[in-house]
């Protein structure tokens, strides 16, 4: 009886630009779910953006979801 061993090599590294850009995407998507209060739109709407609070009430449900206290 014979017994064959097959070996396979995987060369494939997850380039370390890739991770870092996933990071920025995470960390961003982090603060607008949980800590958003109108700071995004702030930069095109001014103090009306505090009032209206778009995104928040847009994540309002997820925010919950996930644990963040948001009033």
């Amino acid at each position: 009886m014979s017994h064959s061993k097959i070996e396979t090599s995987n060369n494939f590294k997850t380039p370390i630009f890739a991770i870092l850009v996933l990071g920025i995407i995470f960390a961003a998507g982090l603060f607008i779910v949980g800590f958003d209060q109108g700071h995004i739109f702030s930069l095109v709407y001014g103090e009306q953006a505090f009032t209206d609070l778009y995104i928040h009430e847009l994540t309002h449900d997820m925010r919950h979801a996930a644990g963040f206290p948001c009033h």
